[in-house]
């Protein structure tokens, strides 16, 4: 067998899990399927499934962190990312490597170009990536990470939105956010402006685990989504409080429309739902971040609260969600009438709707 076809044969065998989207915004997932072959395509990660699903791609999608998808697998592995800059691609690399145990990460890293060969992984598999895309190799270790009650979310650009499962807890000081847990409440340490709002609504109900919290700085999604689908007329309306990132888990074939509230979620929610063509009643009260580009399926609504918190009237619309099938354009014709004039109309994607259309 000669060098090139034990190559051939170690990428054909091999699985790549992508993440993120801007990796397939940038077209480089659909070069490295026609150029590698890979066995299989899984995709982790929310809004990387949006970008997936618009790209139309033949590929799985499995809503776990990359580490716990590349553990699951049997066959030769490699992991691959675009980062937002060429430091927080690697970042990255090393936080998924720190959490694979003892088994070694092959990452083929977009923003610079790179196949990183972490703590002694496959480094046939990651030579064979090397010849074939024209990255460099580098065979590197990760370094030591604090784990417990205390995380770094580094690769940060000051001033960028940091969240912690989809909300927004402050904005970054420093290229590393520092954050902990103190009785059962979410704490910045260090690196953080932080934002109180969104801290009391992650301790709500007890501080997440940091060490398995999705924790990012930056925008979810720098592309705006196509509208591909249409809703169903009739079905069920899903609740979304404060926790976009668990949309993809909870969607049904039956949902006609999402009820979403916080400023963040409406924008998650709106931008995965514009590619389903599923409107969104949003309910917020005007703190939002801009994490992804703000765009709505038709049949739409966002409203602003007048004096109240997104939080107290989003849950008393919540109660107003019947436990089966429904007209989504009566329901939300019927809310809005509900609360009058205590919200105002920022977006209004209804067909027949006489109020202007406006964006935020």
């Amino acid at each position: 067998m000669t060098k090139a076809t034990s190559m051939n044969s170690r990428l054909d065998a091999a699985v790549m899990v992508v993440h993120g989207p801007e990796i397939f915004d940038c077209g480089d997932v659909g070069r490295f399927m026609r150029l590698l072959s890979p066995s299989r395509t899984i995709v982790a990660g929310v809004m990387a499934r949006t970008a997936a699903e618009e790209s139309g791609l033949p590929v799985e999608f499995d809503g776990r962190p990359p580490s716990r998808v590349i553990l699951a697998q049997s066959e030769p592995v490699y992991l691959a990312n675009r980062g937002k800059t060429q430091k927080s691609g690697r970042i990255f690399g090393d936080i998924v490597a720190s959490r694979l145990i003892d088994r070694g990460l092959v990452q083929l890293e977009c923003s610079n170009h790179t196949v990183y060969c972490w703590n002694n992984g496959d480094i046939h598999l990651a030579a064979a990536l090397s010849h074939f895309t024209g990255y460099d190799l580098q065979e590197v270790n990760n370094t030591p990470h604090r784990e417990g009650d205390v995380r770094a979310i580094r690769g940060c650009i000051p001033g960028e939105a940091v969240y912690v499962n989809g909300i927004i807890i402050g904005r970054a000081t420093s290229d590393v956010v520092v954050i902990g847990s103190d009785k059962g409440t979410l704490t910045p340490i260090s690196g953080l402006d932080p934002k109180p709002h969104g801290i009391e609504k992650i301790s709500r109900n007890g501080c997440p685990d940091l060490s398995t919290a999705w924790c990012k700085s930056g925008a979810i999604r720098s592309v705006a989504p196509r509208n591909d689908g249409y809703a169903l007329q009739v079905g069920r309306i899903l609740v979304i409080d404060h926790c976009g990132h668990e949309i993809y888990a909870r969607l049904q074939k039956d949902c006609c429309g999402i009820l979403a509230v916080g400023d963040d979620t409406t924008a998650v929610c709106g931008h995965i739902c514009t590619h389903r063509g599923i409107p969104v009643l949003g309910i917020v009260d005007g703190d939002r971040d801009a994490i992804v580009p703000c765009a709505f399926a038709p049949g739409s609504v966002v409203v602003e609260t007048l004096g109240e918190r997104d939080d107290d009237v989003g849950s008393e619309i919540a109660g107003r969600v019947p436990d089966e099938p429904l007209v989504w354009s009566d329901w939300v014709d019927g809310i809005l009438e509900y609360l009058k004039d205590r919200v105002r109309v920022v977006i209004d994607t209804r067909v027949d709707s006489d109020d202007a259309v406006h964006t935020v």
